[in-house]
């Protein structure tokens, strides 16, 4: 299943991003390997309980950005080279993003950059 039903849907973007934004995040964890079919846009539209165009045009949307192809006949597939392309862009979005605001945020509070690098490391071998 793709995600919950309609009523957890956020107000703040469309529907369509929000789920073209979900199955991304489940090709990043593996939930939706390479070369696998996506579930068909009927499905998806029943399961979370919206429009099955509202479907179609998050999947179109994931088509656009080169994660998913479409297969006459057959449905929308999780693209070769998709992980390593979402990993390469939000890795960028990490660095141009994410570390200056990290880095705004240390100053603001005076930590310094060591106890935060001891911090950042306690926190990366917990996850291990």
């Amino acid at each position: 299943m793709i995600g919950p039903a309609m009523t957890e849907w956020n107000e703040t973007q469309p529907i369509f991003r929000q789920l073209a934004d979900r199955i991304t995040e489940q090709i990043l964890q593996g939930t939706w390997n390479e070369g696998e079919a996506l579930p068909s846009v009927r499905n998806v539209a029943a399961d979370l309980k919206i429009n099955h165009l509202t479907v179609m045009k998050g999947y179109q949307l994931l088509v656009d950005e080169g994660l998913v192809e479409k297969k006459r006949g057959q449905g929308m597939f999780v693209a070769i080279g998709a992980v390593m392309q979402l990993k390469s862009h939000q890795r960028q979005d990490f660095i141009e993003q994410q570390i200056p605001s990290i880095a705004n945020k240390l100053k603001q509070l005076d930590i310094p950059l060591d106890e935060f690098i001891t911090q950042l490391k306690q926190h990366a071998e917990d996850k291990q």
